[in-house]
């Protein structure tokens, strides 16, 4: 399955509950007031799960950002569980008005995914990398390089949705995942990739290129 509607598939039950909620209030209460009430989260949710393309870099060295939103921190020589050696970490925090969907950020097979439940804490806070609900990706690229993205819920969030499996051939740029109501998506980047931005710079999903082989 691809995921390339306009809006992402799990957007639709919250649309749908409120949408036929402002028609119920306009056809059987005569109330636009209230019909009012329940448009306003029909409209927002309808742009929360907007799921627009991106045109992402022909240069196939380029690792480009899972998400969108702005980069917090950045950590040079980190280790993780699932990593063989030492990363770059890219830390980036999604807030509820940034596109929602994730994307994979370079080329290759899933090796490993990982979920962890957890807490809800605020994902700009750095103890939500370990403390709260997230999902590891682990990508193995054709030449052997690792690259791990984890989905980390925030404190509205309460579900993360990942669409691929173990397994999987996934080509850069493509869509694997989301969270619902704003959060955190951590890269960890082989210490021979360079990196392309800087704590502050705002990325965008598929398209913003974060580092460099």
């Amino acid at each position: 399955m691809k995921h390339d509607s306009l809006i992402a598939p799990e957007g639709i039950p919250f649309i749908a509950l409120f949408g036929a909620a402002t028609i119920l209030a306009v056809v059987l209460l005569k109330s636009y007031g209230i019909a009012a009430v329940f448009l306003a989260p029909t409209l927002f949710s309808a742009w929360f799960f907007r799921n627009p393309e991106r045109r992402v870099p022909g240069d196939e060295r380029m690792i480009v950002s899972p998400a969108d939103g702005q980069v917090i921190r950045i950590d040079e020589g980190v280790h993780h569980e699932l990593l063989s050696g030492p990363c770059r970490k890219v830390s980036i925090f999604m807030n509820i008005f940034n596109v929602h969907v994730n994307r994979i950020p370079y080329s290759g097979k899933v090796s490993r995914i990982v979920y962890h439940p957890g807490r809800f804490l605020s994902a700009n806070l750095d103890k939500a990398s370990e403390q709260n609900e997230r999902n590891s990706v682990l990508i193995l690229t054709d030449d052997g390089k690792e690259i791990l993205t984890i989905q980390i819920a925030g404190l509205i969030a309460r579900r993360i949705v990942c669409w691929v499996e173990e397994g999987d051939g996934l080509t850069r740029g493509e869509r694997f995942g989301l969270i619902r109501f704003g959060s955190r998506l951590e890269v960890f980047l082989p210490m021979e990739a360079k990196l392309c931005v800087a704590r502050g710079d705002k990325v965008q999903a598929g398209q913003t290129p974060i580092g460099t082989f």
